[in-house]
């Protein structure tokens, strides 16, 4: 049933999306995101089963009294039923599209296969030149901003 309701949010416009996520969430909130980067350089994505452009980042909310670290583990793991492990935080931002800070995290699979969820159906690796198209227009200069500040810690 939860998957036939996600399927129906899916056919909503993008600014339903956006009016419903004021209207019902709190007016300031807290989003943790995982950052995963593979040996070639790729990023991990989410195939989103309810978002009209599927891909995103893997991310989630900070539920109340939840610390952030514990939060992007925890989405990770409800989402694909793997382990992460935190590396270090990257950036702490406050988001020019929506009202909410993200807090995002280098991280890297410690374990477990995945396993499609309610909310995610695919994960796959992309390569920078390569992103699909995403929700939000600000994801893709997020990945590449990472991308090009990991990469340039690596010459130091």
């Amino acid at each position: 049933m939860v998957r036939f309701l996600l399927r129906v949010w899916q056919k909503f416009p993008i600014w339903m999306h956006l009016l419903v996520s004021r209207i019902v969430r709190p007016r300031f909130r807290v989003a943790v995101a995982a950052m995963i980067f593979d040996e070639q350089g790729r990023v991990l994505l989410f195939k989103h089963t309810y978002r009209k452009f599927e891909w995103g980042i893997p991310a989630g909310s900070l539920e109340h009294r939840e610390q952030p670290e514990r939060a992007v583990v925890r989405e990770f793991r409800e989402e694909t039923d793997m382990q992460i492990e935190v590396q270090k935080l990257l950036l702490a931002e406050s988001s020019r599209d929506d009202h909410h800070v993200s807090l995002i995290y280098l991280c890297r699979i410690s374990s477990g296969e995945f396993r499609e969820s309610n909310e995610i159906c695919e994960m796959r690796y992309f390569g920078l030149d390569e992103l699909p198209a995403m929700m939000l227009s600000a994801e893709k200069d997020l990945i590449r901003r990472v991308a090009d500040m990991l990469n340039s810690s690596k010459g130091k």
